[in-house]
């Protein structure tokens, strides 16, 4: 298996795991050098967001799969995971739709969990 859609699955399912809402997975491969992969989701509180990354830490450690750098923390609306060939976004549901980064990458394309 590819590793950066190994990486978003383990992300996605993470994610899922701890409930978090609208989860999108963009390949930004073709358009873009700084990954392959967006995984973006909302939490519904900041409490919730955090329990989201934290998640996602710990499953994509397990897999093997180190971090290259945190923005954002504690009890951040925003945190952005970068795990170099995947880029994981975490929103409270004010920022989601604020910075609204599926308009922004409106040219990579939108892949289902299934596809990985």
């Amino acid at each position: 298996m590819n590793q950066a859609k190994e990486m978003a699955r383990i992300a996605y399912d993470a994610l899922d795991e701890k409930k978090g809402t609208d989860i999108k997975i963009i390949d930004i491969s073709q358009i873009s050098v700084i990954a392959d992969y967006f995984v973006i989701a909302t939490g519904n509180s900041n409490s919730q967001v955090s329990a989201l990354v934290e998640n996602v830490e710990e499953k994509m450690h397990m897999g093997g799969f180190s971090m290259k750098q945190r923005e954002g923390g504690g009890h951040s609306p925003w945190v952005l995971l970068d795990y170099t060939d995947i880029i994981v976004h975490v929103f409270d549901k004010e920022n989601r739709s604020f910075y609204n980064l599926e308009h922004i990458w409106h040219d990579g394309r939108e892949v289902a969990r299934e596809e990985l």
